[in-house]
């Protein structure tokens, strides 16, 4: 009596575990395709930024350069130019050292990475 119920549910058991693990399988396809696609973000995201952080540098260098140079050229010398160019530079940093505070970055870098981490994920309400 109890062999004939087992051999009726081993067919339906088989077919739930089968499906079962076809789902799981499923689950972690979907979750290694998502890891993929976050990660393949943040690759193109950092090296957009990196590329846009050495073009803005590329910029500054040359732009101060050229500001160095028309300074000389306005002041008949070959180096106050320059000097004026490096006391700006050092006078900016100061501002920055001592007036602006780090929470500010940081309100800056919560906005920021809300902005494009979290906008993507489909599972937050």
């Amino acid at each position: 009596m109890f062999n004939d119920d087992d051999t009726s549910k081993t067919p339906r058991n088989d077919s739930l575990i089968g499906n079962l693990t076809g789902y799981l399988d499923t689950r972690i396809d979907l979750v290694r395709l998502e890891i993929q696609q976050k990660v393949s973000t943040i690759f193109v995201g950092t090296i957009h930024g990196a590329t846009l952080a050495i073009l803005g540098l590329l910029f500054v260098i040359f732009v101060s350069v050229f500001a160095g140079l028309a300074l000389n050229s306005a002041l008949n010398s070959s180096y106050w130019g320059f000097g004026i160019v490096a006391g700006f530079y050092l006078v900016l940093m100061v501002l920055v050292l001592v007036g602006v505070d780090k929470t500010a970055f940081q309100g800056l870098a919560n906005k920021v990475l809300k902005d494009t981490i979290y906008k993507s994920d489909k599972r937050q309400a």
